[in-house]
């Protein structure tokens, strides 16, 4: 499944999920205007949730507010896990639930959503096997078990808070639009080359005020961030049983051989042994 990192929902749908992202070899730090339902299981890994850092062992489920800046939560994972993420707009929050008393807990769940919440108990993996069983179901049917699955959740008495206050993003409206803009660029041209003028331009920034500016808001240089980003894109075409050169080509990599010494540095293996391994 594409990962879209500006317009995460679709503009015919309310929310949208993503199973399987497979993003364990990418720093993806980010935040976006959705509000993001995430499950993890299989993993122990870092909860990296706005100024919140912990270790999540086993499993995660976690809710987490819109704009509030996240790591992804299977970064470094290494065992065999499974996820999901359910991306909502937040026009689709406030205009659905608020005002609406039988829609009122689930409103107040969203509300909590702006400190971050991380989920305990058995609930966990009920409500994981939940949203995984909607990955074939129809629209409709997904909209009515969302639904149900909210009231579970607003109903669950073992709830972290991940701040004390909600959360206000340090990067203001233009720095957070840049961003996505940014990521928008790379998920839609990683495939081809990119040249650095490019996406300075996106931002109204020469080169040098673009390389600064990237580096302090992301801890990566741009070619870093894009590379891991596209290794990211290969191993999901590796798995899917595509060639180690149709998984360097079709991921924007010009040399096989710059391809395999970064897919090494990124994952510690290298693209052969990995897919041989996976499949």
């Amino acid at each position: 499944m594409k990962i879209q990192l500006e317009s995460i929902t679709r503009q015919d749908r309310s929310f949208s999920m993503m199973f399987n992202p497979r993003l364990s070899d990418l720093f993806y730090w980010h935040f976006h205007p959705e509000y993001e339902l995430v499950y993890i299981e299989g993993a122990t890994g870092t909860r990296h949730v706005g100024e919140h850092i912990s270790t999540y062992e086993g499993s995660d489920l976690a809710l987490i507010g819109p704009n509030i800046p996240h790591l992804n939560f299977d970064y470094g994972v290494e065992t065999d896990y499974r996820e999901v993420v359910v991306h909502f707009k937040k026009e689709f929050i406030e205009k659905h639930f608020h005002g609406v008393p039988e829609l009122s807990p689930i409103n107040k769940l969203f509300e909590k959503s702006k400190q971050g919440l991380a989920f305990n108990g058995k609930i966990k993996k009920q409500i994981g096997e939940r949203i995984f069983n909607l990955e074939k179901a129809d629209p409709f049917h997904q909209y009515l078990q969302i639904v149900e699955i909210l009231q579970l959740l607003a109903d669950v008495p073992d709830v972290d808070l991940l701040h004390e206050q909600p959360y206000r993003n340090k990067f203001s409206e233009r720095d957070q639009g840049r961003l996505r803009s940014i990521y928008a660029f790379v998920d839609n041209n990683y495939h081809q080359k990119i040249k650095l003028s490019e996406v300075a331009a996106i931002s109204n920034m020469t080169k040098e005020a673009f390389c600064r500016y990237f580096k302090k808001a992301s801890s990566y240089t741009f070619i870093e961030f894009l590379n891991r980003y596209r290794i990211s894109q290969s191993k999901r075409l590796l798995m899917s049983g595509k060639s180690v050169s149709d998984a360097c080509y079709q991921t924007g990599f010009e040399s096989l051989s710059y391809f395999n010494r970064t897919f090494k540095n990124v994952t510690n293996e290298n693209p052969r042994d990995f897919r041989k391994r996976y499949l």
